[in-house]
């Protein structure tokens, strides 16, 4: 029986944690563990050998941290590592029926626009490790422990371009029912289940009980095996300094027995987890009867941090295309992406739910400007895409470098257009618009344009995408020129709707081309199409007409339970003030050509506009002080950012677009600071460093980044510091406040190490720590004096200490 086939109906047991039983047996703080497949080949086999006797399906390779970026620390090749790696594996294995995962972890760097390592970038280095893995004989990629959807769509496209072997996924979640990068539950089964992994879940982060909401909110939207991998508890340190976790065998073996009801289907255990825990799990789960759990479909796009079911009607907004529009095609040609953030912006607040983007011009490279534009897009907002483009290569590239599932906008009827377009949409798990036409151009009769809808859906299914995925456009023809046609394309809405169950999706103010008073027109058919079952009309949002009817609908057809969106919307608001209502500030023009100075740098800070932040700095400079911008306007945004961070409105990426806003803002300030001789605007001077032993430092560069963007001095030690090098840069910078960040457990200890020397030297500053294995009963405990859950928390801190 095949692996796939297995799973279906049989519990697959994944082993524990090779980083715990490493410690257990040696492993140095610091060392790179990949290195022990040279060096020490028996030690990795002798773990592999408990795991199997403890009743693992599956073994996973030593090759966690087996990338170029982190092998080349020791001067180890990708290719050497790897294949040592299987080979132990294989040898331990024997002539057993146990499977051999591939384990790939996270490179160590954010991506673009978070970071600086790019898409391609990481899909190389992920491709290196699956070629190598996949020629030295693995059966399963396991791609774990991730924290960012896209670096996980770069890994996954990686091991299913370069391999066929069955692609399991898991990311490793917070309290919060985020990922650190503030990635969704729902997002990651979205994305995943589109992409065409075998199998997705959670690992690592906290134990099984903890992660009980996630895995149930998962298990309640997967269609495909469900995967857990908890640790053992939550860690803490023990007197003989070795790093213990608070859930014993017995419950981590009972909670993951409860989940397998839910529909788990593939168990095992991340750190702290021995291979006495798998074989508790295996005596739990051997004779546990299974039950099949049948989920429903459902039409929905995402961005990691925003799911927009199909489930009512959801604007589509159509601002960001140069069809007709002189100043944005302008924007395209010179590069001006401030100009068409800001009619992402403004679309979004005035009510769009989704974004079409549309960037075809004949004199520019329209692959690489779709691209651009949805990296800049989605860099500072986390709304969903519609990618909209007759260009082959520019609609792969759109679904390709996409984070999340978009939209694409669209195939036709005709066959040629449905056998090329299909396999990307399926590839790169996109829903899709299907026009109802083909060769013979639109159909007059509404019976006609169903039968190609039909086709459309029928097609789609044969490429493996279902109905839910597939968004019907009626096709709305300009009623000045084909009036007898428009009561053609209600009727095919509605038998589009009624007969295929399928969604619809609309360009509503075609209908009015050539007539005056264009909006009524737009306003009135909008109305006449929803009551014939339009889901997705694509519409300026920023025309509150238009924005008044859907939300009128709403209440009129019981969407908007108890009118509650509409009386917050309206209630005592004129009607001649109504049109502005909901578009305030929407439509009005924030490029760097008309800056309103007084509101518009925090505004500009707040959506991460970085472009335009210097030009607005510069205009406030003629009527502020540095210090009163930084204090009035910088700050204050920042501020605004991080509360919204905190409550979960905001996330990662937007907090890290807006601190790079205002470093954009802070370099013309500094530039006047020196010609001017002013006072420096630094805040104080603090340290952070990640301790010795860790090579991981994601968590420390964003505090890095977004305390430097408040104005204090940052003094960056780096990764893998070691004690003395702290101790030393404390007393030469005389600092008053370090920050130390870990993020294995094997370095708990370094960095309770580093507190003590430095208090042992007389260091009598304050000393915070963070990281994914620190706690806040940890912090008490090693002798820190603050805990810093995220890098919000650590401004908190930096104002308690420095002010």
């Amino acid at each position: 029986m095949g692996l796939k086939e297995y799973i279906k109906d049989n519990i697959l047991i994944f082993d524990g944690a090779m980083g715990t039983m490493l410690q257990k047996k040696g492993l140095k703080l610091g060392e790179n563990p990949e290195l022990l497949n040279i060096k020490e080949p028996d030690i990795i086999e002798e773990i592999h050998r408990e795991y199997i006797e403890s009743g693992a399906n599956v073994i996973t390779t030593n090759t966690f941290g087996a990338n170029e970026l982190k092998l080349k620390l020791c001067n180890l090749e990708v290719e050497v590592a790897v294949d040592a790696a299987v080979k132990i594996a294989r040898k331990a294995k024997g002539d057993s029926n146990t499977y051999i995962a591939l384990d790939i972890g996270p490179i160590g760097e954010l991506l673009e626009p978070m970071g600086t390592l790019s898409f391609d970038r990481a899909y190389e280095i992920f491709k290196r490790q699956v070629v190598q893995g996949a020629k030295s004989g693995v059966d399963i990629v396991l791609i774990e422990t991730m924290t960012d959807l896209y670096e996980l769509k770069a890994a996954i496209l990686a091991a299913k371009e370069n391999s066929d072997l069955p692609v399991f996924c898991t990311m490793t979640f917070e309290e919060n029912l985020r990922t650190f990068t503030g990635c969704s539950p729902e997002a990651m089964v979205l994305v995943l289940e589109g992409l065409g992994v075998d199998a997705l879940g959670v690992n690592c982060s906290l134990g099984p009980k903890q992660l009980k909401p996630v895995i149930e909110e998962i298990c309640n939207l997967a269609h495909i095996p469900v995967m857990v991998q908890p640790n053992a508890g939550l860690p803490t340190l023990s007197i003989g300094n070795e790093t213990k976790y608070d859930v014993t065998k017995e419950e981590f073996a009972d909670t993951l027995c409860s989940f397998i009801d839910s529909g788990v289907r593939v168990i095992g255990g991340c750190c702290g987890t021995t291979p006495d825990y798998i074989k508790e799990l295996n005596l739990r789960v051997k004779d546990k009867k299974l039950t099949a759990v049948e989920r429903s479909y459902y039409s929905a796009v995402c961005t990691p941090s925003k799911v927009v079911r199909i489930d009512g009607v959801r604007i589509i907004g159509e601002r960001i295309n140069p069809t007709g529009k002189k100043i944005f095609k302008e924007a395209l040609k010179n590069g001006d992406f401030d100009y068409i953030l800001n009619q992402a912006v403004s679309q979004i607040e005035a009510g769009a739910h989704i974004l079409d983007v549309n960037v075809g011009l004949p004199e520019i490279d329209e692959p690489t400007m779709m691209h651009r534009v949805i990296k800049e897009i989605q860099g500072i907002m986390d709304t969903p895409l519609q990618i909209d483009s007759s260009d082959h290569k520019a609609i792969e590239t759109g679904l390709r470098y996409y984070n999340g599932k978009p939209i694409l906008n669209s195939v036709n009827g005709e066959d040629e257009v449905l056998d090329r377009i299909l396999p990307l949409v399926k590839k790169y798990g996109a829903s899709v618009v299907g026009l109802t036409l083909d060769e013979r151009g639109i159909p007059a009769k509404a019976e006609e344009r169903f039968e190609i809808a039909k086709k459309i859906i029928d097609r789609a299914a044969h490429y493996g995408i279902r109905k839910e995925d597939v968004f019907i456009d009626c096709l709305v023809l300009t009623v000045s020129a084909q009036q007898k046609e428009v009561q053609e394309t209600l009727k095919a809405v509605r038998m589009v709707k009624e007969n295929l169950g399928a969604k619809t999706v609309l360009g509503v103010s075609n209908i009015s081309f050539g007539l005056p008073n264009r909006e009524l027109i737009n306003e009135t058919f909008l109305a006449l199409a929803l009551a014939n079952g339009l889901d997705l009309p694509i519409i300026n949002p920023n025309v509150s007409g238009m924005t008044r009817v859907i939300d009128s609908y709403n209440v009129l057809y019981n969407y908007d339970k108890g009118a509650e969106v509409y009386i917050n919307n309206y209630a005592n608001v004129e009607v001649s003030t109504a049109v502005t209502a909901k578009g305030d500030g929407a439509g009005k023009n924030t490029s760097s050509n008309n800056v309103n100075v007084e509101h518009d740098l925090k505004y500009i800070v707040i959506k991460g506009l970085k472009e335009e932040a210097k030009q607005a700095t510069i205009e406030l400079l003629k009527v502020k002080k540095e210090l009163e911008i930084v204090n009035e306007y910088l700050i204050p945004a920042l501020d605004e950012v991080g509360n919204k961070y905190e409550k979960g409105e905001l996330f990662l990426p937007q907090l890290i677009q807006a601190a790079e806003t205002v470093k954009n803002s802070f370099s013309i300030l500094k530039a006047e600071i020196v010609k001017s001789n002013a006072k420096s605007i630094s805040k104080g001077k603090i340290i952070v460093a990640t301790v010795k032993g860790d090579i991981h430092d994601i968590g420390k560069n964003i505090v890095k980044v977004i305390l430097e963007n408040y104005g204090y001095e940052m003094i960056d030690l780096g990764k893998d510091v070691p004690v003395k090098t702290v101790v030393e840069e404390a007393k030469k910078h005389n600092v008053s406040l370090i920050g130390l960040s870990a993020l294995m457990t094997t370095t708990l200890r370094s960095m309770e190490e580093t507190i003590k020397a430095l208090r042992e030297d007389g260091y009598d500053g304050k000393i915070f720590v963070g990281g994914a294995v620190v706690t806040k009963d940890t912090a008490e405990r090693i002798g820190a004096d603050f805990y810093a859950k995220d890098a919000k928390e650590s401004v908190e801190i930096a104002k308690e200490v420095l002010g």
